[in-house]
């Protein structure tokens, strides 16, 4: 299992839920992100997607000046996917999104819940 911290730790991650066809390229997955997961494509945030098969995944994103379109295939494995979730588009972090493309199925161990404090008491 790959290893590698490829998205920032608390980036904005959201999975569109339901598998696409591959052979869309940044156009239609863009219009996918804009009108089926009615999410702001030039946001600052990964939009990823898996094709039917579950053995590749593609995220897209804007990078200020364009937009950039990231691959993997996998040769052996799927990719786990949340495919009885409540909703269409599903959040994630950049840490569970690294661990979604390193074979790690996040949905069945999800991590601790961050906790924030203003005092100690």
């Amino acid at each position: 299992m790959s290893h590698l911290q490829l998205w920032p730790p608390q980036m904005s991650v959201y999975l569109h839920r339901a598998p696409v066809d591959f052979r869309k390229q940044i156009n239609g997955l863009a219009v996918l992100v804009s009108e089926s997961m009615q999410l702001d494509v030039f946001k600052p945030s990964l939009y990823v997607f898996t094709n039917s098969g579950r053995h590749r995944v593609k995220v897209l994103y804007w990078d200020g000046d364009g937009f950039c379109l990231w691959m993997k295939r996998m040769e052996r494995h799927r990719f786990v996917w949340p495919l009885m979730a409540e909703s269409d588009v599903v959040s994630l972090t950049g840490d569970q999104l690294n661990w979604l493309i390193g074979g790690y199925d996040i949905f069945r161990f999800p991590p601790h819940e961050r906790l924030s404090f203003t005092a100690i008491t």
